[in-house]
């Protein structure tokens, strides 16, 4: 069960999908109750994942495995081959653990076609999981793509009353970077091919061994790059998530926000990076001055939100923003960081959408002006808030502030020293904008009679949010847990990193790249 673990987690929640299919349509209790009992073993089978000792001092792939899938003699080969290390356990982790919440948060939010919306879901988090998990380059574009399927059909059918441009808009944005990526792989195995290169399929450990011209990873970086950069999203490519996370359902958009989007930042690290690190070097001031842009932009425009959920939204752009600055850092600290503030944006942005989802069931309205004196009828709803603006922002003791501090003391450590100074204000409007809004809801003139007669958070509701709130506090306090277990694996990428650069350096003959290194 072990060798195959990886692949069980995959391929249940797909098994889950059919049992649901035949469940009968009008039963929407036991078709949420069944696609919920599926996401709870999914996640409880994960569990061994993150204990797992082998993590805190290896950065080898775990939990591998191989089988010869497609095979055109000297033509074409195509294998199944997964595997894991610290880099994408937590973002398994994390997806694991947040599709039972989505799932459960669609208990009274979902309505209409049940269970078409529980077969999309576990659709959905096979194709997530198995976009960490591919070691095949093919593979992993084919989960990648499978990906876009549920999530246009969640945004189109349930969503709210643009939903058809929000998903039209979604897809195109999404699709277009995909093909520009598909041809790159392709041509990545094509030039490893003609080159006599020895590979086994379209295996990334082969590709990260392979040296290419200084032109030809321009190139291809470029076609990853803006794959990866529309799915973070980045500035300015930003434009369909605001309507896509407005239009979506509860469940859509903590799904998006907690999960899909770190396929951007994922991808950077995974593939971007050590497959093009020349390239990386010759646009890392260009893509470090956009996720600085990202940051000041989407917390300005945040700012000025009257609708609670496109606040949210746009505050994703700003945050990933700095997740993006700590991964172009290319130094340990950095990339830590980067990778820790994946997971609490997924923890923090996550529960933000759940908490406008219980206010907009109570009372249809996601506009600002619309509240106010929430505090006094929803105590408990009031202190939740609290705790996850604060965990928004960055307060100390929290999860978003040992993310963002990690990465801005990377950043300031490397060469972007200056694009640090100016993400710090970031951290400022963060506050300006989350704070405000917290107070114009909770504490702001009640404007509606209907206010004073809101019911505090349910057991379901509350059951939703205490995991999120432990976490919350987990990383905030205990980090280590989580580090421990990337570090190897993240010193061994920007090792590798730097050791392609001296053999691109040597066979250049262009020593003037040496400094790249420092």
């Amino acid at each position: 069960m072990t060798e195959h673990l990886l692949s069980l987690l995959t391929f249940l929640p797909l098994v889950g999908m059919i049992v649901v299919l035949f469940l009968p349509r009008d039963n929407g209790p036991l078709l949420k109750g069944c696609t919920l009992v599926v996401t709870l073993i999914v996640f409880l089978a994960s569990l061994p994942l993150a204990f797992n000792d082998v993590f805190k001092t290896s950065a080898e792939m775990q939990y591998v495995e191989f089988v010869k899938w497609i095979n055109i003699g000297d033509y074409f080969q195509m294998n199944y081959f997964v595997g894991i290390d610290g880099i994408s356990l937590w973002l398994v982790m994390l997806t694991t653990f947040i599709m039972p919440i989505a799932v459960l948060s669609t208990w009274n939010a979902v309505d209409k076609n049940i269970k078409g919306f529980m077969a999309l879901s576990l659709m959905l988090e096979t194709a997530m999981l198995g976009a960490f998990i591919s070691l095949d380059l093919f593979l992993f574009y084919i989960f990648w793509e499978l990906m876009l399927i549920p999530m246009y059909f969640m945004i189109g059918i349930w969503g709210g009353k643009n939903r058809i441009y929000a998903a039209v808009k979604f897809f195109i944005y999404t699709a277009v970077g995909s093909l520009l990526m598909l041809v790159a792989i392709i041509y990545i195995y094509y030039h490893a091919v003609q080159s006599g290169i020895n590979i086994d399929g379209f295996s990334i450990l082969d590709f990260y061994n392979m040296s290419m011209e200084p032109e030809l990873q321009t190139l291809l970086f470029l076609a990853f790059a803006l794959s990866f950069a529309i799915k973070v999203p980045m500035f300015p490519v930003h434009t369909w998530l605001a309507d896509a996370h407005t239009e979506a359902p509860t469940a859509g958009s903590v799904i998006l926000a907690a999960i899909l989007l770190k396929m951007g930042t994922y991808g950077y690290v995974r593939f971007a990076i050590p497959l093009f690190p020349e390239a990386t070097q010759q646009f890392l001031p260009y893509l470090a001055l956009l996720a600085v842009i990202g940051i000041i932009y989407g917390a300005l425009v945040a700012m000025m939100q009257e609708d609670v959920k496109k606040l949210v939204a746009y505050s994703s752009v700003s945050h990933l923003g700095f997740v993006m600055l700590g991964i172009f850092a290319l130094n340990i600290q950095g990339l830590a960081g980067g990778m820790l503030q994946m997971i609490n944006h997924g923890i923090s942005t996550g529960a933000l959408f759940l908490i406008v989802g219980f206010i907009y069931e109570r009372r249809h309205t996601r506009a600002i002006a619309d509240f106010g004196g929430l505090a006094k009828v929803m105590p408990v709803f009031a202190t939740v808030f609290m705790i996850i603006t604060f965990s928004s922002i960055g307060l100390p003791g929290t999860n978003g502030f040992v993310g963002e501090f990690l990465i801005l003391m990377g950043a300031f450590a490397s060469e972007l020293r200056w694009f640090a100074v100016f993400a710090t204000t970031g951290v400022i409007f963060a506050a300006v904008y989350m704070l405000w809004m917290f107070q114009r809801v909770m504490f702001g003139k009640v404007t509606n009679p209907a206010n004073e007669k809101l019911d505090d958070l349910s057991m379901r509701e509350m059951a939703l949010m205490l995991p999120l709130l432990l976490f919350v506090f987990w990383i905030g306090i205990y980090p280590n847990v989580f580090l421990e277990k990337m570090n190897p694996s993240l010193e061994n990428l920007i090792k590798q990193s730097t050791s392609k650069q001296h053999v691109a350096v040597v066979e250049v003959e262009q020593p003037s790249l040496l400094t790249l290194n420092k």
